[in-house]
């Protein structure tokens, strides 16, 4: 779902814009209530199912860098995902700020 969906209000960009802020620090906690509680603004509901899709993504990345830190190539990894991490979040509130419906080309589509 590339296109955008309707042109969202400065409320719904600004809302979209805290939770990819929030998800760059808290994780998938922000982008988890925003998803519960927002389902009447289809704008925010698509940009919480898409930081919460990164947010799962990277957590799973960052359990599998744990695991490669016995065989020492998990702390570049680590390195790695953070970097990704911080990339794919400002991305996301830059495009949330301009009223794009961003997506990070890495994240598994477990929340449709």
């Amino acid at each position: 779902m590339d296109e955008l969906i309707e042109t969202p209000g400065k409320e719904s960009k600004n809302t979209a814009v805290l939770i990819w802020i929030g998800t760059l620090f808290l994780g998938f906690i922000p982008s988890l209530i925003v998803y519960l509680v927002k389902k009447d603004d289809p704008y925010i509901l698509d940009q919480s199912k898409e930081a919460l899709n990164w947010s799962i993504t990277a957590a799973i990345g960052y359990v599998a860098a744990i695991i490669l830190t016995f065989v020492l190539i998990g702390f570049l990894a680590f390195a790695a995902l953070g970097i990704c991490h911080l990339v794919f979040c400002v991305m996301g509130a830059m495009g949330a700020s301009n009223g794009k419906a961003f997506r990070v080309p890495f994240a598994l589509r477990l929340i449709n």
